[in-house]
């Protein structure tokens, strides 16, 4: 089968397209065949070596599918041959094949298409967690989401309008600004390029407290990092939650007496060990966003879609922080 395959540690030029023998599924275990791959920040790092985990090489990036099950191991009872579903595969995915745990499966609604299917769970996943059970957002509360026009961001403004929260979305530019609003933000931030110096992270925080109100943000969804974590931490409201969601501006060096000061928890998202320590919670979070898709109340924005040879691209763009929405790749 033809992989994109990263066969040394190295940024995306270093992934070169090649065959891998066609995996065989083991008990508990579906093989999928793949239509469309997301694009995801893990997959960033892992070809650097830099992720949690490190797959031995040659191996391909991706770590959510959609496709249709093509063979089923012994002891799978949920699935059939034929099943359109959408996988967590932890790396694989941008290959014509994959094997997964069928735990680690969903069945996409009829009318959803495989781009969308592929770039759903690991953005609205990774959200619906941090948002319900690490923040417990409640109606009425305000949300500052910071990355706004990334996946997981335009995926926490749809999640925070859906639960009933007055959305403010933070953003680099312009253009990712507009779409936030356009996801459903209340309203929108356009944020300056970091490093700032102490005048100029003084001025980001009363830009970030002006946008929140006298009372503060009860909940920040941080998926950037860098200075701009301790900006976002200074308006968060009296017994606020801040979410540690992902560092593409790097890791932040926040001031602990801030947390003090405001009563507040810094509260970190580690989605993808919380599916594996509890599947049955993940499992139900994810019966709740497939019914919140299909009633029109989520929708992720595919902004551009990439074809195998060519999907180093899509993971460059994103690790460069281009990416506005998702970015898929999608095989013949």
């Amino acid at each position: 089968m033809k992989a994109l395959l990263s066969q040394a540690s190295g940024g995306p030029d270093t992934l070169v397209l090649g065959e891998l023998p066609i995996p065989e599924p083991k008990p508990g275990e579906i093989r999928i065949r793949v239509h469309a791959c997301g694009v995801n920040y893990p997959d960033t790092l892992m070809i650097e070596d830099k992720y949690q985990f490190q797959p031995p090489r040659p191996f391909a990036p991706g770590g959510e599918v959609a496709g249709e099950v093509d063979a089923i191991g012994a002891e799978v009872s949920d699935f059939k041959v034929g099943d359109r579903v959408i996988g967590l595969v932890g790396f694989g995915g941008m290959a014509e094949y994959v094997v997964t745990k069928a735990t680690k499966c969903v069945r996409m609604p009829a009318a959803m298409p495989y781009d969308e299917a592929a770039a759903f769970i690991f953005t609205y996943g990774t959200s619906y967690h941090a948002l319900k059970q690490r923040a417990a957002l409640g109606s009425g509360d305000t949300l500052l989401v910071l990355g706004a026009g990334g996946g997981v961001g335009l995926a926490a403004i749809e999640i925070g309008r859906a639960m009933g929260a007055r959305v403010i979305a933070a953003a680099s530019s312009t253009e990712k600004a507009e779409l936030a609003v356009a996801h459903g933000a209340n309203t929108a931030v356009i944020y300056p390029t970091g490093p700032f110096d102490k005048p100029a992270a003084k001025a980001l925080a009363e830009q970030f407290k002006h946008a929140c109100g006298t009372t503060g943000a009860d909940v920040v969804y941080d998926a950037v990092g860098g200075d701009y974590a301790e900006a976002a931490l200074r308006a968060t409201a009296w017994e606020g939650r801040f979410l540690v969601v992902g560092f593409p501006a790097g890791i932040p060096r926040i001031p602990l007496n801030l947390a003090l000061l405001k009563g507040c928890q810094i509260v970190g998202v580690f989605w993808g060990a919380f599916a594996e320590r509890d599947a049955a919670t993940n499992q139900r979070n994810n019966r709740e966003l497939i019914e919140l898709y299909s009633k029109g109340a989520l929708k992720p924005h595919v902004s551009a879609r990439f074809s195998l040879a060519n999907a180093g691209l899509a993971i460059k763009a994103l690790a460069e922080r281009r990416a506005l929405g998702k970015l898929v790749v999608v095989l013949e």
